[in-house]
């Protein structure tokens, strides 16, 4: 039997079938199982922020797996304590981290801080409503899944959490209007990321911050795309000078080790009481290690620069794709997409796979393009080359 037989003779049927079966990596490139070399632009899903097989969190995660691989929540552990140290020192100011193990679980600890949050304002239980927008993305789980604006994704599993109430993105006169006194938090993304890779207005976040502050409500950021360096900065929403009261992180933050973390700044930090919420596997010492590899290795190697400016290497050359099928190109640092003028994702997906490059049709008409920090201009151009011979074919 083939990998893909075997695959299909045991795992549940919520993927289908991945089209590709990887072995191994290095840097910015994968090998699947017949060998066969690939330029990585989808990185996991914005997740392996160093490429593939890093000697930083080889060494990293190789020599803390063989000190302390676990302890629960029963005990502290010094790789947890320093990197909780390091991302409040990102940061700025005063804040507090709990650790999970993915993005949906950092964003479900913030829809429980936004509920603590409205039952100390109201203890009649009246203010517990959350703001999320259209077409935002937070995660699978039933919490974070409520907060999702895509109603394909809920309605299967209705009804879910509540009360949420859902605006369009970028729409600061809708965000005012439904933002009242019944609202605990607004949650919303620096960029919708599996919404098509598109960008907040400028001013939106500080807008909302403004809405915030007037209604007495949480402002939550999720950057569990776009934080850690994926728009040639460590936080997008405090690139923008906006200080949220939560933000969540995961994906490119473990380099590709399962870690997610929530971070309460100000007040919202200590929120939770003793026993309000845990994880027995949130903040292991092992993804730990990795995660302060990645921020370490960031710093030292002065990624966030290389970000920005292969990220506008990689902008330019997209923007140069002539063809028909191509409506345009939107995005951030090494966060972009390009945007079809017909339905025909998966085809360029598929067509650049064949080609050696991978991608991913994030919606039916958007492919989007995240590859490692890592990622050199030489990798950008052959990328794109890959890229605009698969539109050809699909367009032909």
């Amino acid at each position: 039997m083939t990998l893909f037989e075997r695959w299909d003779a045991v795992m549940m049927p919520n993927y289908g079938t991945p089209p590709i079966a990887l072995d191994h990596g290095a840097g910015v490139r994968v090998w699947d199982v017949d060998g066969r070399e690939y330029l990585d632009f989808v990185s996991g899903i914005a997740v392996s922020s160093l490429g593939h097989a890093h000697p930083a969190i080889v060494d990293a995660v190789s020599s803390q797996i063989r000190r302390l691989a676990h302890t629960s929540n029963l005990a502290i552990h010094e790789p947890g304590v320093r990197l909780a140290e390091r991302l409040v020192e990102l940061l700025g100011v005063p804040a507090r981290v709990f650790f999970a193990n993915s993005g949906a679980e950092a964003n479900e600890c913030a829809v429980k801080l936004a509920r603590k949050h409205g039952r100390g304002l109201d203890p009649s239980g009246g203010r517990q409503e959350i703001v999320a927008a259209h077409n935002g993305f937070h995660g699978r789980t039933l919490g974070a899944l409520a907060i999702t604006g895509n109603p394909a994704k809920r309605e299967p599993f209705e009804p879910l959490p509540g009360p949420v109430t859902f605006v369009d993105f970028g729409d600061v006169a809708a965000l005012r209007r439904a933002v009242g006194p019944h609202t605990a938090a607004v949650f919303v993304e620096p960029t919708l990321g599996e919404g098509g890779v598109v960008p907040a207005p400028p001013g939106y976040l500080a807008a909302a911050r403004q809405v915030c502050d007037a209604a007495g409500a949480l402002l939550v950021v999720d950057e569990v795309q776009s934080g850690i360096g994926r728009t040639g900065h460590w936080f997008a929403s405090t690139a923008e000078g906006v200080r949220p009261d939560v933000i969540t992180l995961a994906k490119g933050l473990g380099g590709g080790l399962p870690i997610g973390a929530c971070i309460g700044i100000g007040g919202a930090g200590t929120l939770f009481a003793a026993g309000d919420h845990g994880s027995t596997f949130g903040g292991n010492p092992v993804s730990c290690a990795a995660a302060m590899a990645v921020l370490t290795t960031i710093a030292d190697e002065h990624l966030l620069d290389n970000v920005k400016r292969v990220g506008e290497h990689l902008a330019d050359r997209l923007s140069a794709l002539d063809s028909d099928l191509v409506a345009g190109t939107r995005g951030s640092g090494l966060w972009r997409a390009v945007v079809l003028t017909a339905g025909r994702a998966a085809d360029v997906e598929g067509a650049a796979r064949r080609r050696g490059l991978l991608v991913n049709a994030v919606k039916t008409d958007v492919i989007r393009l995240a590859p490692p920090l890592i990622v050199s201009e030489s990798d950008v151009d052959d990328a794109v080359s890959r890229l605009a011979d698969a539109i050809a074919e699909v367009s032909g």
